[in-house]
């Protein structure tokens, strides 16, 4: 929910040019000036690792999107378990050649010669896609699940898919022309980038001889084992090990306290977990966030959630707080049930207006309320933080990759074939051309007019360049998703679907083109061919959209209780990131901005945090230019501080305590006291961890999961804050709830 700002970097040291190096201290510090040509890429091993780690990825991180702890496989899981299978598949492969028909007189071979970096470069851009660039799967396939499991209608599998891959290359086209701006130029450095560089680098590094050290596969081997078996408990034999919410069993009759310690539906005071799925989802493993990252989304956490939260509930029942849960992202009546979407929707799939009226106004939690609000503020502060703060040095970069001659990664990449700009036109006129068909002829369906499409994709071509520019430069990426829900629900309310549609179209092809781009630093980076990067991209993509909706559609039609969020099941089923994503339909779409944030509905009040949002950074930086030695105050970073809650819901705070908790532990004090330790394990034991619960998960489901056989004792019904979710507000009546 809400807004995902990228943690501030760095700021770079620009040093004079130099034809031997980059203007940029970090990429000098990070990047190697060497390359070698020679190196073979299109390999069988880049295409079979390739390809495996793009289905794999897909495929379980679509499984893990339904569950309520969806953990993320990200591509340093990949990146660094295809290393040794890169090696023992050099050693064992044979080594002759042959020729293949149609290619002439060219000889390959399956194996080329040793393993390389920029075959292991290859295999991880094809599992990024697989991790739609570290998002999990596909944007567009939360509108399938919401259509067909919180809608309850029908969409067809060629509409899914073709929504599905559309969303997801459109961007493809324009970033591709705007190479020559963001990527080329040195003083546009990606500073996310330089981590995987980084990690390249020490992998392919040569063991010492004599080195006593456990190696890095042998320590990844015996991580991901012990990973693999542990899971079975918190997964399956002893699920209540995800939130051991303490203060619940103490007070058991007591709402107030269970809404204070539950770590899924309250404010988590105390609970903890020994599940490493509730520790790294939604925010990602902690082990490969920098400890200043961390830092900055604990004190934007703390703020928010232990002192504007309680404040807002007990103390000003804001918004007749105290009648709904105190953390809940689902949508409530005046009285405090559940809003019954599915009755106020016609049989044109819009509004019913008289229905609507019937049930009343649609109620919010108040967290989710101020969720965005503080979501409203980010969009807003990012702006102006940005063009305060890195402004000058943004257009003074900018001037410079025009004037400045090529830095000397640019020029080694100069020995490649460029890609044709034809590639990229071709391909953003095909995607049109097929995203207007399906506007056009399947229309009943996904409910977008034709000149939605269009309007969405001039947003989102309109902001490309410029984000590209702040990424590239301050490692922020301000979204489009709440700016383009809102504009499509002020134009268009009452159609859902026709908003979710106009949202994906508009934030994700923008969101695309920036990570395509960013992948093309990376590959710049690391001298690897740009018509591999580009084919790899590509394939990767329509691969792992196509795995995503092949398991979406199994899992949605094999599993009958998924995404059925009953308080009193132990199913782990339960899709909390389509909660929010339907929620967000009905608030922006069905319903309309109108009579949510506008003079119909409740939350007008919201729209102040755009200004205050606005007005905040400008606040900072002139404080910061009245007492510029005070160099603490440049540390307030706003955008972070006030989007730091942007994934709750659906994340929760025991997400965010154990992310916090356990990144501390390694990226401050592991890092600090035992730094050589850190520097050759902590990735790899992040990439264990993964592996070893997304490997059981799947194991768990396929060998008592798909039977529906469960095991019913103290310990695998759940946290045991049952109150957590009621109301304090008197008069109130709700099942299972005391009334007061």
């Amino acid at each position: 929910m809400g807004t995902v700002v990228e943690l501030e970097a760095p700021k770079p040291k620009i040093e004079d040019d130099d034809d031997d190096v980059s203007p940029v201290e970090q990429v000098r510090l990070t990047v190697t000036n060497e390359d070698d040509p020679t190196l073979p890429v299109w390999t069988f091993r880049m295409w079979f690792l390739g390809l495996l780690s793009c289905a794999l990825l897909s495929f379980l991180n679509q499984f893990f999107s339904y569950r309520t702890e969806p953990l993320i496989i990200t591509q340093i899981t990949v990146q660094v378990a295809t290393l040794p299978i890169g090696h023992f598949m050099a050693r064992i492969l044979p080594t002759t050649k042959f020729r293949i028909p149609g290619l002439g007189s060219t000889e390959v071979s399956l194996n080329p010669g040793p393993f390389n970096i920029k075959e292991h470069v290859l295999i991880t851009i094809f599992a990024n896609a697989g991790s739609a660039f570290g998002s999990g799967s596909a944007y567009a396939v939360g509108i399938v699940n919401i259509i067909k499991k919180f809608y309850f209608r029908k969409i067809s599998f060629l509409a899914s898919w073709l929504l599905i891959i559309t969303t997801q290359v459109l961007g493809y086209g324009w970033a591709g022309l705007l190479r020559k701006y963001v990527v080329e130029p040195a003083h546009m450095w990606w500073p996310s980038t330089l981590v995987q560089v980084s990690l390249f680098r020490a992998l392919h590094e040569k063991e010492e001889k004599g080195d006593q050290r456990i190696s890095r596969a042998k320590f990844f081997l015996i991580a991901l084992v012990c990973s693999f078996t542990w899971y079975a408990f918190p997964g399956y034999l002893f699920t209540t090990l995800t939130s051991i919410s303490w203060v619940c069993w103490i007070f058991s009759k007591s709402v107030t306290a269970q809404q204070i310690g539950s770590g899924m539906r309250g404010l988590g005071v105390g609970a903890i977990t020994l599940d490493w799925s509730a520790v790294a989802s939604f925010l990602f493993s902690p082990l490969i966030c920098p400890f200043f990252a961390i830092a900055n989304v604990f004190a934007g956490y703390a703020m928010i959630v232990y002192i504007v939260i309680p404040i807002a509930y007990w103390g000003l029942d804001s918004y007749d707080a105290q009648k709904f849960p105190i953390f809940s992202s689902h949508l409530f009546t005046a009285e405090g049930q559940r809003y019954d979407i599915p009755a106020i929707v016609n049989d044109k799939f819009q509004l019913d207006i008289a229905k609507y009226n019937e049930q009343g106004r649609i109620h919010l939690s108040t967290f989710f309320a101020l969720t965005y609000g503080f979501g409203f503020a980010t969009i807003a502060s990012t702006l102006t933080h940005v063009g305060l703060f890195y402004g000058r040095e943004i257009m003074d970069r900018y001037r410079a990759s025009y004037q400045g001659k090529d830095d000397i990664h640019t020029r080694l990449m100069r020995k490649y074939k460029d890609i044709p700009s034809w590639w990229f036109y071709l391909l953003l006129a095909v995607t049109l051309a097929v995203s207007l068909a399906l506007c056009i002829f399947l229309n009943d369906q996904v409910q977008m007019p034709w000149w939605g499409l269009l309007f969405a994709s001039a947003i989102a071509f309109t902001f490309t360049l410029p984000i590209s520019i702040i990424t590239a430069t301050t490692n922020q990426t301000p979204g489009l998703n709440i700016i383009t829900e809102y504009i499509m629900g002020i134009i268009l309310p009452g159609h859902p679907i026709a908003n979710v549609c106009f949202k994906t179209y508009g934030y994700m092809s923008m969101a695309q083109a920036v990570s395509f781009l960013n992948d093309f630093k990376l590959g710049h980076y690391m001298k690897i061919p740009p018509r591999s990067m580009f084919l790899v991209q590509f394939i990767g993509t329509v691969l792992a959209g196509t795995v995503n909706l092949v398991v979406a559609e199994w899992l949605l039609h094999s599993i009958k209780t998924i995404c059925v969020d009953d308080p009193n099941s132990d199913s782990p089923w339960t899709c909390p990131g389509d909660r929010v994503f339907f929620d967000a339909s009905v608030i922006w779409g069905l319903a309309g901005p109108k009579r949510i944030f506008g003079s119909q509905g409740n939350y007008s009040a919201m729209n102040w945090f755009f200004l205050g949002g606005l007005i905040g950074p400008v606040i900072v930086w002139l404080l910061h230019k009245a007492f510029p030695k005070q160099t603490w105050i440049r540390l307030i970073n706003l955008p972070v501080l006030l989007g730091a809650t942007a994934y709750m819901p659906p994340a929760t705070a025991l997400n965010y305590n154990s992310w916090i908790v356990v990144g501390t532990i390694f990226n401050f004090f592991v890092f600090r006291y035992r730094k050589q330790w850190w520097q050759r394990y902590n990735y790899v034991l992040s990439a264990a961890l993964d592996a070893g619960v997304a490997f059981m998960a799947v194991v768990i489901y396929l060998s008592v999961g798909v039977e529906n056989t469960t095991l019913t004792w103290w310990g695998t019904n759940g946290e045991h804050c049952d109150l957590a979710g009621c109301p304090t507000a008197k008069g109130i009546a709700v099942d299972g709830c005391p009334v007061f």
